[in-house]
């Protein structure tokens, strides 16, 4: 650590990440559990998507923003796992301030792209149900390409304004931060400089994220009970609470934990409670997600089984 004090520029030149757990007996049975739930997560999300991709009655709309929900959880985890795992091997617990900001970049570009795509597929779901007569043009292969592309866009720039604005704090002791990975409602106490404007910045982006979509998520769903409830079959209303249930679940895990993490002005301390909502962030929620939507989904766990006996669909 460098001694710059009056200097203004960043002082640290790393971060030491205090992690889950400070006992050296528990630290092998952490890092047991989180490659397995690693290795569980990737090999999940990844035979969800190769069940899509193979599976030629699951290349829809929905299937389209799910393959790319997988593809998000294995971004997501690996950003923050694999880094974790490697500290607990080596023994050493400190980051550089370049690594925490590269961490810092990522989580946060994926994360907001889980906002944009689970409003992406609550949007699906409305049309699907409520729109049907023009739901093949109102949800075009062009269409879904652009919803992807503005959602990675609009996160992207989300990220960046992030980043940017963590880049102008000075640090210049101390440096502990009592999280297993870098992100800002952790970062923000350990500044010697103020961290309002930081803390507006996002405030504000977190309402918009969380507080606009979650309403259109909701206002979208309102839509597609009211209409599902109309069904007069009781296979037909069985089968849309069932793709509507798994995506509910998904969102309800996704921004329960990420409203209590970052809608928080003024934060104290970095407590045992912030570290259990990273590990939902992280990594429960990206491990479940495979399994609800493929518990729940017939035409899913069809396709899975299929790919995994290495059998083609007769359709």
């Amino acid at each position: 650590m460098e001694s710059e004090t009056g200097i203004n520029k960043t002082a640290l030149t790393e971060f030491i990440l205090l992690g889950l757990v400070e006992s050296e007996q528990l630290q092998p049975l952490v890092f047991v559990l989180f490659l397995f739930a690693y290795v569980v997560t990737v090999g999940g999300n990844l035979s969800i998507l190769a069940a899509i991709l193979v599976e030629p009655k699951l290349h829809t709309p929905m299937y389209f923003f799910l393959g790319n929900l997988s593809v998000l959880d294995v971004g997501c985890i690996t950003v923050t796992v694999p880094p974790m795992l490697n500290r607990l091997l080596s023994h050493k617990r400190a980051i550089s301030y370049e690594a925490c900001l590269s961490q810092l970049f990522f989580f946060h570009l994926l994360a907001g792209m889980d906002c944009f795509l689970l409003t992406a597929m609550a949007y699906d779901r409305f049309l699907a149900i409520c729109r049907p007569l023009t739901y093949s043009t109102r949800m075009s292969q062009e269409i879904q390409i652009i919803l992807v592309v503005v959602s990675w866009v609009c996160s992207f720039s989300n990220a960046l304004t992030h980043t940017v604005a963590f880049s102008t704090l000075n640090f210049c002791g101390p440096n502990e931060v009592n999280h297993f990975y870098c992100d800002l409602p952790q970062l923000f106490p350990l500044s010697c400089s103020s961290t309002q404007l930081n803390e507006l910045v996002l405030f504000v982006a977190g309402f918009i994220m969380a507080g606009t979509f979650l309403f259109l998520i909701i206002i979208s769903y309102i839509h597609v009970a009211a209409a599902v409830l109309r069904i007069r079959s009781v296979e037909g209303r069985k089968k849309a609470f069932s793709t509507c249930g798994s995506h509910l679940t998904v969102v309800c895990l996704f921004y329960g934990t990420g409203i209590f993490n970052y809608m928080r002005l003024s934060s104290e301390e970095a407590s045992d409670k912030d570290k259990g909502v990273g590990i939902f962030n992280t990594v429960i929620n990206p491990m479940l997600n495979p399994l609800i939507y493929s518990l729940r989904n017939p035409d899913v766990k069809g396709a899975l089984w299929r790919v995994l006996m290495g059998k083609r669909s007769l359709t």
